[in-house]
């Protein structure tokens, strides 16, 4: 069958619904992953989905195929991304593999599916796989069992147990954006006591009220307003499938992730000195000067969650984060990105203290910094423009080269890397004073677009 190449992306398979991603393309996906199970010796997957309008019929198709395959399926419904991932940690004997069908941060009339063999996620390579074996209808041929398992009361309860707060009295507002967090998210943390003031915590997949995208501070604007107004001590926003978080302070800021992993390393790091923390490449270099002095390990690496995970099992590191709000917990957690669960961890950062979040985090250093700045660049070349621009600073300054270039000046740093995920360029840099990031961009703009018209010429 025809399968769009670009569909299959780094981390995952995603696009636009009835456009890319039709009932028929799931359908063979399904048997497609499937295979691929049968392959290595699995036999059983579980399936969730997000909320939104569409997930219902491709997950259906999508449970088809695999069924097709004889593998077996158990359907967990409707749940956040981290309970797919909850389940193969809590059903060892009973999975082998999951997948969750989700348009997760993107515009509504996108979705697609995050693949699991065992308890790993799969990327690069094996998504190309997949979808060879799609252009090939190359398929294995049986009869699976389906079943349907509730898991959203285990995941509240094993949380539950796994939290530790010194204290209680803290009101916290939650903004689930219509997506999949708010039945999860709202009970459990009445349950354990809290003041919780909900926010669009019905799922909806028409999202009313905002996108469920915690990155953009427009999508913050009534967190940001209604913290103010109950006086809270903490908001929290999510992704339409739960696996990103947003954090804002009892002031009204938002805690970007760089900024978020600080305060979450700083409380680990008292009772694990030592531990090894992972930020990404686009992380401030405050997060990484922070975890040092605080007696941590800082490690630098790739963007991208499947990346983060497999960066943390080598360096055997017990917290991870993205600026994205992706954050990663092995420390008393299963290593995976869960927005729910660092909820807790941060409230446990909380209760741990007298003092209010904003001022725990009064000490780190404001930096100059860009936003994230992405320049459109064909697919084609925008591996070979980072590849040519890395050389060239290489001869000038000290470059880390782990994903793109993060280029060292003495005020700072500035990064170009390619997207694993878009035909574009991401540029982002960081000074300690405004002159310096002004310095800092016009050097690696200036470079970027050198190298930009070397890679052209090479093509014409």
């Amino acid at each position: 069958m025809i399968a769009p190449e670009h569909v299959f992306r780094a981390y995952d398979v995603r696009g636009v619904v009835y456009q890319d991603l039709t009932v028929e393309f799931a359908n063979g996906l399904g048997r497609a992953v499937g295979t691929m199970a049968v392959g290595e010796d699995r036999r059983t997957l579980c399936v969730g989905r997000d909320c939104r309008t569409h997930s219902g019929e491709l997950t259906s198709a999508f449970i088809d195929g695999i069924l097709s395959t004889g593998v077996d399926v158990i359907d967990l419904g409707v749940v956040p991304t981290p309970l797919v991932y909850f389940s193969l940690f809590h059903l060892p004997d009973e999975v082998d593999g999951g997948v969750m069908v989700t348009g997760s941060h993107n515009p509504k009339e996108f979705n697609g599916f995050k693949i699991c063999m065992g308890q790993s996620s799969i990327h690069g390579e094996s998504i190309q796989i997949l979808r060879r074996l799609m252009e090939e209808d190359s398929f294995e041929t049986g009869e699976g069992h389906y079943s349907q398992r509730p898991i959203v009361r285990d995941y509240i309860d094993h949380v539950k147990g796994n939290l530790q707060f010194s204290r209680r009295d803290l009101r916290v507002v939650v903004d689930a954006g219509n997506g999949t967090a708010g039945p999860v998210i709202e009970p459990l943390f009445r349950e354990m006591g809290f003041d919780v003031v909900a926010m669009y915590c019905d799922m909806d997949g028409h999202f009313p009220n905002h996108h469920p995208d915690p990155t953009d501070p427009k999508n913050l604007e009534d967190l940001i307003e209604k913290v103010r107004e109950t006086g809270a001590d903490v908001g929290f926003a999510y992704d339409g499938d739960s696996d990103r978080i947003g954090v804002i302070d009892d002031q009204g800021t938002i805690l970007w992730g760089d900024r978020l992993l600080i305060a979450l390393s700083r409380h680990l790091l008292e009772s694990e000195p030592g531990a090894a923390i992972v930020g990404e490449v686009k992380c401030s270099q405050t997060l990484f000067d922070d975890i040092a002095a605080h007696g941590g390990r800082p490690i630098v690496s790739k963007v991208g969650h499947s990346l983060i995970k497999d960066c943390m099992r080598r360096e055997e590191a017990l917290l991870a984060g993205e600026m994205s709000g992706h954050i990663f917990f092995k420390h008393r957690y299963f290593g995976y990105d869960d927005a729910i669960y660092t909820t807790g961890r941060v409230l446990e950062v909380l209760a741990s203290s007298t003092e209010p979040l904003s001022a725990m985090m009064a000490n780190v250093p404001i930096t100059a910094v860009t936003p994230e700045i992405r320049l459109d660049c064909p697919d084609a070349i925008k591996f070979q423009v980072v590849e040519e621009a890395t050389a060239a600073f290489k001869r000038t300054h000290e470059v880390i080269d782990i994903d793109g270039a993060r280029v060292l000046f003495e005020d700072g740093w500035g990064l170009v890397r390619a997207s694993n995920t878009q035909p574009a360029l991401v540029l982002r840099c960081e000074a300690r004073t405004e002159e310096g990031l002004a310095l800092i961009r016009e050097t690696i703009e200036s470079k970027v677009a050198e190298s930009m018209r070397v890679a052209q010429g090479h093509r014409s």
